[in-house]
């Protein structure tokens, strides 16, 4: 039986994508969820998630990979569904991380923002797990 959950606001922005590409959350599943085009300015993806005591962390995009570490994905490329673009990655951003003092700010209706940068060094469009900066907004 899980514990009692708590429905938080998500925020993920994207400072910096690749202008052209499409980006977009993932389901558990793989599938796109709100794909958007990049243009010049930065990204963003609202959503919701649940937390329990812990924190534990649950909904459509929240992944899993061992006991403790939960994830978002999004998908840029052909990866979210835009079978012409040159491009094929996936962001993992982790949501484990997250400092307890600021999912107890989104518990009391905050919306929870995370920043990741949209481009590697090497100017093609961000992938791997990237760092991401949290705050309460």
């Amino acid at each position: 039986m899980r514990p009692p959950q708590t429905q938080i606001r998500m925020r993920l922005t994207i400072d910096r994508p690749l202008a052209g590409v499409v980006h977009n959350l993932q389901d558990k599943n793989g599938k796109p969820i709100d794909p958007k085009r990049a243009v010049d300015g930065p990204l963003s993806f609202d959503f919701t998630i649940r937390v329990a005591e812990g924190p534990k962390f649950y909904g459509e995009q929240v992944r899993s990979e061992g006991p403790e570490r939960r994830f978002v994905y999004v998908a840029i490329g052909t990866s979210a569904g835009d079978h012409g673009s040159p491009r094929t990655r996936r962001m993992k951003v982790d949501i484990h991380t997250i400092p307890q003092p600021l999912i107890d700010a989104a518990v009391a209706g905050k919306i929870l923002e995370g920043t990741v940068r949209g481009t590697g060094k090497d100017g093609t469009p961000a992938c791997a797990t990237v760092p991401v900066s949290w705050r309460a907004v």
